[in-house]
Formats: C-alpha cells, sequence, structure tokens
C-alpha cells in the first residue's frame, strides 16, 4: 500500500494535523481524500517523488557468497580480479 501526502488548499485555513500536510497510507484502490480526517477542512494530494532504487549494501559480500567474480579496470585492457 503506497502514502500519500495531502495539504490543506489555498486559501483554507487547517488544523495542525492538515496545514503543514500529512501522510495517509491509503490502498490503490481507495479514492483521494476530499476533507481532512481530524477537522474536515478541504485538503488536495500532492505530488511526491517515488523511492525507486535499491539498497547497494552487502552487494559485494552477496556475490561473493554466490560465486560471482568482481573485476576492476587497471589499465586499456587490463583488469584486477578483486574477488
Amino acid at each position: 500500500m503506497p502514502f500519500y501526502e495531502y495539504k490543506v488548499r489555498e486559501g483554507t485555513r487547517g488544523c495542525p494535523k492538515c496545514a503543514p500536510g500529512f501522510t495517509e497510507l491509503q490502498r490503490l484502490a481507495d479514492p483521494p481524500l476530499k476533507t481532512c480526517p481530524r477537522c474536515g477542512a478541504p485538503v488536495a494530494r500532492q505530488i511526491s517523488a517515488p523511492a525507486i532504487g535499491r539498497s547497494k549494501s552487502g552487494f559485494d559480500d552477496r556475490a561473493k557468497a554466490a560465486g560471482f567474480h568482481k573485476l576492476e579496470r587497471r589499465g586499456k585492457g587490463e583488469y584486477e580480479k578483486k574477488y
């Protein structure tokens, strides 16, 4: 389930929850919120950056444990085996 960010609509005062913005955990099938769950002020869903990427921590250790080799380029056509 993704997190969606909401903020009170311009020209409207909200409560301490919605005025600075808040995050809501919702299913993809759920419709966007139209009002703040606490005070009822009109809110709009904000566009936010998705969390894309993978963790590189432990990549070398896992590759080595799986039997892979890592080569590092030393010069033109020259490589050194790191593991």
